[in-house]
């Protein structure tokens, strides 16, 4: 098990949160779900475009089974189990041009880092997922084709790792990080 470390005064809310496949199927308060997507909903953005959207299905609704057939079966196995699934979409004409905003992507991804901080603060944990079918989901979610189906995000509270498969419950702890001068450096780019 890898135990996430660092030597600054990091909030320990970011060593907290990670991406669990063992989720409990409990249900979750709709006070909860709008805090969460209050999150995300205040995220920054260029231009203050918000090109982000955030399609969900709650365990047991109508779309719960639509949403999990656009996994593909190894994320589905365990997905099922999470109290929220979503796809997050962005725009890549938010701002109304015939051409792609450059940032779109960027700003869905900060308003999902977002969303998953204020879940790991309420206790719950997400896992994004790049296991979609995507053009099936964009199908079948009804997304315009100015906007892109970007990931899928499952969330709920953490369950018994031994609903997993041997593959899956032998990753299912906080992953390691790069070191921070791996990923960040002063000047030009150094592979």
């Amino acid at each position: 098990m890898t135990t996430r470390t660092t030597d600054t005064q990091l909030d320990p809310i970011f060593l907290n949160r990670w991406s669990p496949r063992a989720f409990d199927r409990s249900d979750m308060p709709e006070a909860d779900l709008a805090t969460i997507l209050d999150a995300a909903r205040f995220s920054p953005s260029a231009s203050n475009l918000q090109p982000w959207r955030f399609l969900y299905a709650r365990r047991g609704d109508t779309n719960w089974e639509r949403f999990l057939s656009y996994l593909v079966p190894s994320n589905r196995a365990w997905a099922e189990n999470a109290s929220v699934l979503f796809y997050v979409l962005s725009d890549r004409h938010a701002d109304g041009k015939e051409t792609a905003g450059y940032t779109h992507s960027f700003d869905a991804g900060a308003a999902w880092a977002m969303l998953a901080i204020q879940a790991t603060m309420l206790g719950y944990h997400t896992h994004a997922m790049a296991g979609v079918h995507f053009a099936e989901a964009a199908a079948g979610l009804g997304v315009p084709n100015s906007f892109r189906v970007e990931a899928a995000i499952a969330l709920g509270r953490i369950g018994d790792p031994t609903t997993l498969s041997e593959y899956q419950r032998a990753r299912e702890f906080p992953s390691a990080r790069k070191a921070r001068d791996e990923v960040a450096y002063p000047g030009d780019f150094r592979g």
